[in-house]
């Protein structure tokens, strides 16, 4: 079973932007998302600050983020990296497959990626992902190359908003019309 310890909070100063930016969607009546908690059972916990020192994942998690914006459903989970290349077992196969089922109910699933060493996100549609993953999976590169992503999914912060990921969103539904 997968543990946690302190090296579980990589990744936290995006999961923060992503939900002050969640904020501020709900705050303008844009969009309702839920950061969805990975369930964990506790080892260790500290006594003085009932802090979880050591614990193990009860279950895999599905995705970061649910929910609607403007009445269509949504699901997307953020990673961060910190190269050029991001390596696809960052990403699991029931994640895959949860996508895979969300979109078949009519939904838009999605991963943001963070580029933190150029400071720019970038939106990767599902359609992209089950391609790079599958890919793969058929004993092809296990990463995908930043020159390989779709120059209309990147962004950057803007306006008070810290992850303004509904722009790329209102692309990618309009390249699915």
């Amino acid at each position: 079973m997968p543990t946690w310890n302190s090296r579980g909070l990589r990744g936290s100063t995006l999961e923060e932007f992503i939900n002050r930016t969640n904020e501020k969607y709900l705050e303008s009546h844009l969009a309702l998302i839920q950061k969805i908690p990975t369930p964990i059972t506790p080892i260790n916990i500290e006594k003085e600050s009932r802090h979880i020192t050591l614990a193990y994942f009860e279950q895999k998690s599905t995705v970061d983020y649910i929910g609607a914006v403007q009445g269509i459903p949504v699901c997307f989970d953020a990673k961060e990296c910190h190269v050029d290349t991001f390596p696809l077992q960052n990403v699991h196969a029931h994640q895959i497959r949860f996508m895979e089922e969300f979109e078949r109910q009519n939904g838009i699933a999605f991963m943001l990626i963070f580029f933190s060493h150029k400071d720019v996100f970038y939106y990767m549609p599902f359609r992209d992902l089950k391609v790079f993953w599958d890919r793969s999976e058929q004993g092809g590169r296990k990463s995908i190359r930043f020159e390989e992503l779709d120059d209309r999914f990147f962004f950057k912060g803007h306006s008070g908003l810290l992850v303004p990921y509904l722009e790329p969103l209102q692309t990618d539904l309009d390249l699915r019309d």
